[in-house]
């Protein structure tokens, strides 16, 4: 089958489907539910719920700050082996400042790291094709890190700034937290300045033109010059 056979299927049957299917829930296998509640505890994510029914069904459910989607685990939830889940990612839009914090939370994290290789942040990967540091330009979506749970269900952090065209509404533009929004208007300010320097002058509508840049930035649109 030819890839544009593939993309001309999945274009009708996304024309047909019209309705919401909104991923909220990820199950990963664990070994030892309360040592993987206690870990993602220590990372600071929300529990949402620890129910235990008499059948020996449990579920644990957490949601990593900012997210709309959470995970489950626990005993009777899944035949995955525990460990297997890879490469789940976890977006922010400051990767040294989210690696700081998980590393004052007594997990191990490795340090920020770029691609030197397509596929390099997963697992298997070559060690070797995992460089040093941020991303050239700190381009969005290059930089990475990685932390394991205690089963070594593997989690990747990326850095995402500016989101690929298409990915989000223009019509629509949101941030999960504070900080994420702060992140978004310091960018803003650096852009602005050079905008000011070209045009020679203050620019007097610079309200005006920070929300121009933010809604394009997170949209995926050329953003202003």
């Amino acid at each position: 089958m030819s890839t544009t056979e593939v993309n001309t299927k999945t274009e009708t049957t996304s024309l047909q489907n019209n309705y919401d299917l909104k991923l909220e829930v990820v199950v990963i296998p664990v070994s030892d539910v309360d040592r993987s509640r206690a870990f993602y505890e220590r990372l600071g994510w929300r529990l949402d719920g620890d129910f235990n029914y008499d059948n020996g069904f449990r579920v644990v459910q957490f949601t990593p700050p900012g997210s709309a989607a959470s995970v489950q685990f626990g005993t009777m939830i899944t035949t995955a082996a525990p460990g297997s889940a890879q490469g789940m990612h976890l977006v922010v839009s400051d990767i040294e400042a989210a690696r700081e914090q998980l590393a004052g939370c007594d997990v191990d994290v490795t340090e920020v790291f770029h691609e030197g290789a397509p596929g390099a942040a997963f697992e298997p990967a070559r060690r070797e094709d995992r460089l040093d540091g941020m991303a050239d330009d700190r381009a969005s979506y290059q930089s990475f890190c990685c932390l394991c749970d205690p089963d070594n269900n593997t989690w990747i952090l990326q850095e995402v700034t500016t989101r690929f065209t298409g990915r989000c509404s223009p019509d629509v533009t949101g941030f999960a937290s504070m900080p994420d929004l702060a992140n978004a208007m310091r960018r803003a300010s650096v852009a602005h300045g050079e905008h000011e320097a070209r045009i020679g002058k203050a620019d007097p509508d610079w309200p005006d033109w920070y929300a121009s840049y933010i809604v394009a930035e997170q949209a995926g649109t050329p953003l202003p010059q």
